[in-house]
């Protein structure tokens, strides 16, 4: 049975409509005749704006109400910021495709006059709501103002233009996608800023047992990113890791093996627990929950209590 009618399910942001709309051409360019059209969905994440997300519990929540819609018929798939993806999925759901990941790396964005992270005056003041962005800058630079800053691509943009900050870290995969690209100071290199479980990759979720879309999405799959963020959110996932957690990875393939770079930090910065492993890629899930076991048996286990205050 061929279905006409598919609904992609979306947080109405402006960069989760341009990730959306992206799937959907991409949908259409193998089926012209599919008549898709979006569905835009209020998540928990986007109704609180005025608490750290790491209070409210930063678990699924840009992507629960979203799945339940899946689960309830109303949608056929969702499209995703992989970062926002728990590890734990609903019974009936799963990550069908992930697609080719954009630059994982973090974006610094100052105001006029600074030129690089390295050319911030003492005590400037950084606008970020990520607890892995900030133990790492406040490691290199302990004498950083860190202030919790969230809301939309434009928002905290428009912050840094009118004095607020003296520079933002964002994704750079959403600030290139929104067409911001120009605003940007620097790329921060991985050893200065290890991004997020998945940033730069979109996923696909949908229904387990939905076989048309499931076919449809395979061929949106891109096997070399599904691999490497396979291989990080294994690691997230023994870490326990919510969104909200100073807990970074990023994995790559490199000469046919797979390389997967992990941290695990205090919220001061003042702790930083790293390491690096690398094997086969069919074994990137094990790889990445290995890399997990090597930071907990090198004190990230006491790190993480402290966060998650037990």
């Amino acid at each position: 049975m061929t279905k006409r009618k598919i609904v992609i399910a979306t947080r109405g942001s402006k960069l989760a409509l341009w990730q959306a709309e992206w799937i959907k051409s991409l949908l259409l360019e193998m089926g012209p005749d599919f008549d898709i059209e979006l569905n835009k969905i209020k998540t928990t994440g986007d109704k609180i704006l005025d608490v750290p997300l790491a209070q409210v519990g930063g678990k699924g929540l840009f992507v629960k109400e979203i799945e339940e819609a899946m689960l309830r018929g109303e949608a056929d798939l969702a499209v995703h910021s992989m970062k926002d993806v728990p590890t734990d999925l609903p019974e009936g759901l799963h990550l069908s495709a992930i697609t080719k990941r954009e630059d994982p790396r973090d974006a610094f964005i100052a105001r006029k006059g600074i030129k690089s992270f390295g050319d911030l005056p003492q005590g400037a003041n950084i606008g970020t709501s990520s607890l892995r962005r900030i133990c790492q800058l406040l490691n290199l630079r302990p004498d950083l103002k860190i202030t919790q800053l969230r809301g939309n691509v434009d928002t905290r943009l428009r912050k840094v233009a009118e004095g607020e900050f003296d520079a933002v870290i964002l994704a750079t995969a959403g600030v290139k996608r929104l067409g911001f690209a120009a605003r940007i100071t620097e790329i921060l290199p991985v050893e200065v800023s290890l991004p997020a479980i998945g940033q730069g990759a979109v996923g696909i979720e949908c229904r387990v047992d939905d076989e048309f879309i499931n076919g449809l999405l395979k061929k949106l799959n891109h096997e070399e990113t599904s691999v490497c963020v396979r291989a990080e959110r294994a690691f997230l996932k023994k870490l326990e890791g919510g969104c909200q957690v100073p807990i970074a990875a990023y994995a790559k393939l490199k000469d046919g093996r797979i390389v997967i770079e992990g941290l695990v930090g205090s919220l001061d910065g003042k702790t930083l627990i790293k390491d690096i492993l690398e094997g086969d890629p069919e074994n990137a899930e094990s790889l990445g929950t290995a890399l997990a076991e090597k930071l907990l048996a090198q004190g990230a286990g006491k790190i993480l209590d402290e966060v998650y205050g037990h």
